[in-house]
């Protein structure tokens, strides 16, 4: 299975508050989870927004799988994606897996997978979870929580980044990667595939492949 991280961050590399991108980048973002077979969101993302998850065409894929990961399994039932398109699949830890299915009461499967730490689910687990219900391309959608553990546990093939000219001086919100510790020695290296520029937005389209077991320092 390829694993792909995508999002939009500021040029000082934020990627909160939402919604700064333009209509450009949401025709990228659509464009990806066309080409993919399921999206993994984290949950702070989702209490933050209200993803649905559409495609180019402006519909909600029946067959595409959308994916939430969670570990308080703290899920708002107001939320589209628990109400619109086919039932989402939830992880969780084994010890919240029951009270979020109550609290669910059948708008998702939930699905426990095992910790690698006390505050870390196995995404290694998660991605075999969804290999085995066909699912060869997976589409990481964010956030910065997220996006560092997926890098930590190696599972990432490529990211896919696009850089807003704007620029934010607050340190309340969120970075592209939000983590405690480097993720190599001090740095994962990632080799530049392609870099596309939209003049009229300013935006930057970049893909980036991960250099696994490659670290600078």
């Amino acid at each position: 299975m390829k694993t792909f991280i995508i999002c939009i961050q500021t040029l000082c590399g934020k990627i909160t508050p939402a919604g700064f991108g333009s209509k450009e980048d949401r025709r990228f973002l659509e464009r990806w989870r066309e080409l993919t077979h399921a999206t993994l969101l984290g949950a702070g993302s989702l209490r933050a927004g209200d993803p649905e998850f559409r495609d180019t065409s402006g519909r909600i894929p029946e067959k595409r799988i959308r994916a939430i990961i969670t570990m308080s399994g703290r899920l708002p039932l107001e939320k589209n994606i628990f109400n619109r398109g086919p039932s989402p699949i939830v992880f969780c830890g084994q010890d919240v897996s029951n009270s979020l299915r109550r609290h669910l009461g059948g708008r998702a499967e939930v699905v426990a997978v095992r910790k690698r730490e006390e505050n870390e689910l196995d995404l290694c687990q998660v991605r075999e979870i969804l290999k085995d219900k066909g699912v060869s391309r997976l589409l990481v959608e964010g956030g910065g929580r997220l996006n560092y553990f997926c890098l930590k546990q190696g599972i990432v093939d490529e990211m896919l980044v696009t850089v807003a000219p704007k620029l934010l001086t607050s340190n309340r919100e969120t970075p592209l990667v939000d983590g405690e510790r480097n993720l190599g020695a001090p740095f994962l290296d990632l080799e530049l595939i392609s870099c596309k520029c939209h003049l009229r937005t300013g935006e930057l389209f970049l893909r980036y492949k991960v250099l696994k077991g490659k670290n600078s320092g």
